[in-house]
């Protein structure tokens, strides 16, 4: 299907829609003291509510066609119905641009060339998921009441731009704050920032500059894409939330793509998460994947991490990729994957594993309020 051609009128006036804040007791925002949330959810690892890391839904519709209110295209898996049904509660929801120099590998002449066309596909995305009605969460007090408030069939999301050169410079993040994106990962090739998949490079300046910016504006750092020299200058340099959203193991699938044992404990080490991939190549060297390939790695994430509180689920279930490469020929079919992980873990693990894991990692790591109007934010209790 021909892209659509997104016009510069289309993409002004984006604002995220007002997220309710939970009632918050000793809280002094002009002091910046805070004391405690009434009804923070102490239990994340035992709510069910399932969280699934990394799908491209926007990308999906503005360059394929596919989209997200209509049931999964032949041979494809996601669409709200299908999460849904599957009792998906939250998805963080991407924002990615092609690089042209991958336009022809990924089948897809929606690519640009420069950090001004990539911001324009990244705001249509923005756009995009407005219209399909998502509820956002971006701040600790509309996590805590949506998850409280969490019944089958509610479907919330978060901002996560996956490849961060629609940032035109780390000076613009703000307004990308406001928009409501809460996680960014520097890297998917290369890109003006990093280092990335089969480009090996660490940061750049403008990639140190950004992930000042970053901390600055409480937003959280994905290292999923990064090359391993970027890996090793983010450690180095970054002490906020950290997370990897689609990553799995290189001990069991050799490559740049997948994190080392190493990187993995490091991630854990500084409270993070790691999420599980379902793309058929980051599963196993060869064959059809299988949901015996997705236990393998979180299996192994738990170990190398020293605990499963630090592995979750980053599926990038139609994120280039058709059912034909993926462990499940249907989204239902998730819920098989507890029955299977029982076999190595407890029940509030396993539980944690498919969603609470990462609602507690949120709770830790967003702001506690919504932005500001100039695009910083409340910071969250401990900044350090």
């Amino acid at each position: 299907m021909q892209p659509a051609v997104v016009v510069p009128a289309q993409l002004e006036g984006v604002q995220l829609r007002n997220v309710s804040v939970l009632q918050i007791i000793g809280l002094h925002i002009e002091g910046l003291h805070y004391h405690a949330i009434h009804g923070s959810i102490a239990s994340y690892s035992q709510r069910p509510v399932i969280v699934d890391a990394h799908l491209d839904i926007g990308w999906n519709a503005i360059s394929a066609g596919r989209g997200f209110l209509q049931p999964p295209a032949p041979g494809y898996l996601v669409s709200r119905s299908s999460l849904v049904a599957a009792e998906m509660g939250l998805v963080f929801a991407t924002l990615y641009a092609a690089p042209a120099r991958a336009g022809r590998a990924m089948r897809t002449r929606f690519v640009y060339e420069n950090a001004h066309e990539a911001n324009l596909m990244a705001t249509a995305q923005v756009n995009y998921y407005h219209s399909c009605g998502l509820d956002f969460v971006g701040d600790r007090a509309g996590l805590a009441a949506y998850v409280q408030g969490w019944k089958k069939g509610k479907l919330a999301a978060i901002l996560l731009m996956e490849g961060a050169d629609p940032i035109e410079t780390p000076a613009q993040l703000g307004a990308w704050t406001e928009r409501g994106v809460r996680i960014i990962g520097p890297a998917w090739g290369k890109t003006r920032y990093s280092g990335g998949t089969g480009a090996p490079g660490g940061l750049t300046e403008l990639g140190h500059q950004l992930l000042k910016a970053m901390r600055r504006k409480y937003v959280i750092l994905d290292l999923s894409h990064m090359a391993d020299e970027a890996v090793a200058d983010a450690f180095a340099l970054w002490r906020g939330p950290i997370m990897a959203s689609h990553s799995n193991s290189r001990a069991l699938v050799p490559g740049d793509r997948q994190l080392t044992d190493e990187a993995v404990a490091e991630i854990a080490r500084r409270g993070g998460i790691v999420g599980v991939s379902f793309y058929g190549k980051h599963l196993r060297p060869s064959g059809r994947p299988t949901l015996l390939d997705v236990v393998k790695h979180i299996v192994h994430h738990a170990r190398a991490a020293g605990g499963p509180e630090h592995v979750g689920i980053g599926s990038d279930l139609d994120g280039g990729f058709d059912a034909r490469q993926a462990p499940i020929d249907d989204l239902a079919r998730l819920k098989e994957l507890p029955a299977r992980l029982r076999l190595h873990f407890n029940r509030p693990q396993v539980e944690g594993i498919m969603g609470g894991n990462w609602l507690a990692f949120l709770e830790r790591s967003l702001p506690l309020l919504p932005a500001k109007p100039d695009g910083g934010a409340v910071p969250a209790v401990n900044t350090d």
